[in-house]
């Protein structure tokens, strides 16, 4: 069993996203000792106060999985500069009721990637507002901004060989950022 167990959130629903594409290679950088699992995030209701009593079936199996991970990474598309309603909502939820944020001391890193130029960079940085008011310590260096383009993954899905030094920077340090805070 892995050391380190990240739980993965794509703020995509969409089966062939960019970004369930990038969660899936870029896990693959990462040494033995992690292992990744992307969290479901699509059947959760939409988030309503009145129901943090008695919160769906679909919502504690979400906390739970939180709970149980030593990390969170974020791989978020961008829809109106700004993160995906599906991401929001399960955010939302993992957090309440008040006092009962499943997200708190989670050491954590955000991604994503788009078609754009500027990639997901709107969509990161409202992110990384939610995140530090709930309490997740956020890795904030290298940024990844990145644009989809036809080299950024090779035949079989794998990050492509133009971007395979950069991510693996990128993983390299998000290795010790979770290793520096996992309680």
């Amino acid at each position: 069993m892995s050391k380190f167990q990240v739980a993965v959130v794509v703020g995509s629903l969409r089966k062939d996203s960019f970004n369930r594409k990038l969660a899936t290679a870029i896990v693959k950088l990462a040494p033995a000792e992690f292992s990744f699992k992307q969290v479901q995030i699509g059947d959760l209701p939409l988030y309503n106060q009145d129901d943090d009593a008695h919160q769906a079936e679909s919502v504690k199996r979400l906390k739970a999985e939180i709970l149980a991970a030593q990390g969170l990474l974020f791989v978020t598309p961008e829809y109106n500069r700004s993160i995906p309603g599906v991401l929001k909502n399960a955010i939302d939820h993992a957090s309440r009721p008040y006092g009962q944020n499943a997200w708190a001391g989670k050491p954590a890193a955000v991604l994503g990637v788009s078609t754009g130029a500027i990639g997901t960079a709107m969509a990161q940085q409202h992110l990384r507002n939610v995140l530090a008011y709930l309490d997740v310590p956020t890795l904030g260096q290298p940024e990844a901004f990145i644009q989809a383009k036809d080299e950024l993954f090779d035949g079989d899905g794998n990050i492509g060989m133009a971007s395979k030094k950069f991510l693996q920077n990128w993983i390299d340090r998000y290795v010790i950022w979770v290793k520096k805070h996992a309680g």
